[in-house]
């Protein structure tokens, strides 16, 4: 019976990079669509809120495994066959980030204070610059924290694309365990890895809060 030895570890280590990949695309994908539906959120016009508000309540209403199923075999009814796991699963994960993300970064945006959206508007800017260099200036140092807090929950969250057989870091696992038979030490290797992963990023996520001294604000 094999055993679990350099040659196991090197393949989780393998699959630790395609979990970073993952979580990378979804997160970049899903933050760009997100600051869209954050705008559109706090949009003057009530129907462009209300469609924003409708995908957010939508996406966050839907299980991630949900999702994957439907973008992945979505897209194969659509025609596009034989496609790469890794897109799918991108796809699937940004829609999902992107509905967090608009919600966390419109929280921030709202918390500013009135009088700093009135003083920019007495200052004579037009809306766009008063987000730009008024609100959203200040509205990042709150939504640092809770972004970065947010993509440790991406990272973990990756393990379900091994449902549309993406071999990331949890998959890699249960591939190796198949073999070996030694689920307590594949997995507890497993899990200090995703340690290894996210505890900066924590870490990180602490000390941007303090550097950007949001509970003082």
């Amino acid at each position: 019976m094999p055993t679990f030895g350099l040659t196991q570890f090197i393949f989780l280590l393998e699959a630790a990079l395609w979990t970073l990949a993952l979580s990378a695309l979804g997160f970049i994908g899903g933050g760009l669509v997100g600051f869209v539906v954050a705008l559109a959120r706090i949009s003057p016009s009530r129907i462009i809120r209300w469609t924003a508000t409708a995908y957010v309540q939508l996406i966050q209403g839907t299980p991630l495994l949900v999702l994957l199923f439907i973008v992945y075999f979505g897209l194969s009814i659509a025609g596009f066959n034989n496609l790469p796991a890794l897109l799918s699963a991108g796809v699937a994960i940004t829609l999902y980030t992107s509905a967090f993300l608009a919600d966390i970064w419109r929280g921030a945006i709202r918390s500013i204070a009135k009088t700093q959206w009135e003083a920019a508007e007495c200052l004579g800017l037009s809306r766009w610059q008063r987000m730009t260099r008024v609100i959203l200036p200040q509205s990042l140092r709150i939504a640092t924290p809770p972004t970065v807090g947010f993509l440790v929950q991406v990272i973990k969250n990756t393990s379900l694309a091994s449902a549309i057989g993406f071999v990331e870091l949890a998959q890699a696992g249960k591939l190796i365990n198949n073999s070996t038979f030694q689920p307590f030490s594949i997995f507890m290797v497993v899990a200090a890895i995703y340690f290894v992963i996210c505890f900066p990023l924590t870490l990180a996520s602490r000390k941007l809060e303090r550097k950007l001294n949001v509970s003082n604000r």
